[in-house]
C-alpha cells in the first residue's frame, strides 16, 4: 500500500490561525511539513506539539524537542511557564491537545479527497486495514497507522496525507460520550461505515443503547452527498439509519443486504462465500484468506464502501487474495502438531461469540477455547461474563481454559450451563496457566486464544509457540 508520509508543508501563520495561539516568541521560521507529539521520532523542522498526560507535563520536553531539531513548539499557556533557550518559535494555547485536532482539521480541509470514517464495537481495525489494502493495489491510500482512533491517533492519520492522497481511511474508537462526534469535527468523512453495536466499553457508555447513540454520531455527520455502510445483520441498523441523510449501503450475511455473503465454507486457513451485490451485478464465489463468518462480515463493510466510493468492483475483487490476518487477530496457523488460533488482541461480548463460532466450525477431534478478561464492561461485567461462559458451554466447546479475576464468570457460567468440571479450567494469571500449558493443550487440538488487550494473553501464545516447535508470535 502507498502511503504519503509527509504533509503539505504549511507556515507557523497557519499554526496560529488554526489553534488560536498566540506567538511567545518570534523568530525564523521556514516550512513546516510534519508535525510531531513525541520527542523520540521528531525529525528537524517539525512542528512539536507537547501534549500532556496524568503523569506527565508536555512542556517539560520542549528542550529535548529543541535539542532534536524541532522548526517550532507548541507549548500549554502556563503561569510559571520558563520558555526553552533558543530563538525557535513558540506558540502558547490553553489546551494543546485540542491546538493539535484543530490543526488537524485545517489540514484536512486542504485536503480534496474522500475520507472514510469506520466505528464499530469491534472489527474496525480489521475492516479499515481491509479497505486500506483492497484500494491500496491501485490508489494512493493514507489509513490509520495501527488503531490510532483517538483524539490523538486521528489527526496524525490526518497529517499523513499528502497532496498525492487519493482515499483516507480513517478509525474512530470511543469509550465516553462526545468522542466520535468531535473527531468527526476533525475527520470531516465524507463517507461512513459501522461496523456492528454490541457491549463493549459500557463502564463509560453505559448500555449498548449508550453504544449505539455514540457510534451513530459518525453516520449522523455524513450530509446527503455522502454514504453510509451498515450492518444489516444488527438490531441497531433502523436506528443508526434514522440518524443520516446520506445515502445508506448495507452488508450481511443472516438478512437480505446491498452486499450480501452466503453460503460459508471453513476450509483450512480460508473463508469461501457467494457473494451478491445485485447494485452492480455482481454475483461470483470469493476465497477470503482469512478465518471466520466475522471476517467475511469486516470483507463485506469494505466492499460495500468500495461501492460507495464508485470503484469498479470487479477490480477490487482481484486484491482479495492479498488481504491478512493481523497481529492477534484471528491469526490462524499450524504449531507443531496443532492448530493455534491467535486472537488476543482485544475482546468484547460480541467479538469473543463470533470467535466460538469460528472455534466450533472447524472439524477437530478437541477445540479448546482459552478466554480471558473482557474489561470496559461496567455494572454489566459479571452478567456477560457468565452469559459468555453458558454461550461456549452450548456450543460443546470440547475444553474450556479461563484466565484472569473477572473470567473466574466465564468459568462458573459454563458450569451452570452444564459443562462437567473435568471440562474447566480456571488460572488467576497468565503465567499460572502457562505453567501448566500440557496439562489442557496437545497434539492435534485446535486452540483459540481470546481477551482484551490488558489481559496479556499474547504472552500464553508464545509460550504455546515455544512448547510446540512454533516460532513465537508473528510480529
Amino acid at each position: 500500500m502507498r502511503r504519503e508520509l509527509r504533509v503539505i508543508p504549511f507556515q507557523l501563520s497557519d499554526v496560529l490561525a488554526a489553534c488560536e495561539g498566540r506567538l511567545a516568541r518570534e523568530a525564523n521560521c521556514g516550512e513546516l511539513c510534519r508535525v510531531s507529539t513525541d520527542t523520540r521520532t521528531l525529525k528537524p523542522g517539525d512542528l512539536f506539539v507537547a501534549l500532556s498526560g496524568p503523569n506527565h507535563d508536555g512542556n517539560e520536553f520542549a528542550s529535548r524537542a529543541l535539542q532534536a531539531g524541532a522548526g517550532a513548539l507548541v507549548l500549554r499557556e502556563a503561569e510559571d511557564l520558563k520558555l526553552p533557550a533558543g530563538e525557535t518559535p513558540v506558540v502558547l494555547c490553553a489546551d494543546p491537545r485540542r491546538a493539535l485536532s484543530q490543526l488537524a482539521a485545517w489540514h484536512r480541509a486542504r485536503l480534496q479527497v474522500p475520507v472514510v470514517g469506520i466505528t464499530g464495537s469491534c472489527g474496525k481495525t480489521t475492516t479499515k486495514n481491509m479497505l486500506a489494502s483492497l484500494l491500496g493495489g491501485y490508489r494512493r491510500v493514507v489509513s490509520s497507522p495501527a488503531s490510532y482512533n483517538n483524539d490523538i491517533g486521528v489527526p496524525h492519520t490526518l497529517f499523513g496525507a499528502g497532496a498525492s492522497c487519493e482515499v483516507l481511511v480513517v478509525e474512530m474508537g470511543t469509550n465516553a460520550p462526545g468522542e466520535i462526534e468531535a473527531l468527526c469535527r476533525t475527520a470531516q468523512p465524507t463517507g461512513a461505515i459501522v461496523t456492528n453495536v454490541g457491549a463493549s466499553h459500557l463502564a463509560g457508555l453505559g448500555s449498548e443503547e449508550g453504544v449505539a447513540h455514540e457510534k451513530g454520531a459518525l453516520p449522523a455527520s455524513i450530509g446527503p452527498e455522502g454514504w453510509v455502510v451498515l450492518n444489516a445483520d444488527s438490531a441497531w441498523s433502523n436506528t443508526l439509519r434514522a440518524r443520516t441523510a446520506a445515502r445508506v449501503l448495507t452488508f450481511g450475511i443472516e438478512h437480505d443486504a446491498d452486499v450480501r455473503a452466503s453460503d460459508l465454507h471453513f476450509e483450512g486457513e480460508q473463508t469461501t462465500f457467494q457473494l451478491n451485490v445485485p447494485l452492480v451485478g455482481i454475483s461470483c464465489q470469493v476465497r477470503l484468506p482469512m478465518l471466520g463468518q466475522h471476517a467475511v462480515a469486516n470483507l463485506l463493510a469494505a466492499l460495500a464502501a468500495c461501492v460507495g466510493l464508485g470503484e469498479d468492483l470487479n477490480r477490487v475483487l482481484e486484491q482479495v487474495g492479498t488481504l491478512r490476518d493481523g497481529r492477534g487477530r484471528m491469526h490462524s496457523r499450524r504449531v507443531g502438531g496443532l492448530t493455534l488460533i491467535d486472537d488476543s488482541y482485544n475482546s468484547n461480548p460480541h467479538s469473543a461469540r463470533a470467535a466460538v463460532r469460528v472455534l466450533m466450525g472447524i472439524p477437530a477431534s478437541r477445540r479448546v477455547l482459552v478466554l480471558g478478561d473482557m474489561h470496559e464492561l461496567g455494572a454489566v461485567s459479571v452478567k456477560e461474563h457468565r452469559d459468555l461462559g453458558e454461550f461456549a458451554a452450548r456450543a460443546q466447546v470440547e475444553q474450556l481454559v479461563t484466565i484472569g479475576v473477572d473470567a473466574l464468570d466465564i468459568a462458573t457460567g459454563a458450569g451452570l450451563a452444564g459443562m462437567s468440571t473435568g471440562s474447566v479450567r480456571h488460572f488467576p494469571s497468565v503465567e499460572r496457566a502457562s505453567e501448566a500449558i500440557h496439562e489442557f493443550v496437545g497434539a492435534g487440538d485446535v486452540v483459540l486464544v481470546k481477551g482484551s488487550r490488558a489481559a496479556g494473553l499474547e504472552d500464553l501464545v508464545q509460550c504455546i509457540d515455544r512448547l510446540h516447535g512454533g516460532e513465537g508470535h508473528p510480529g
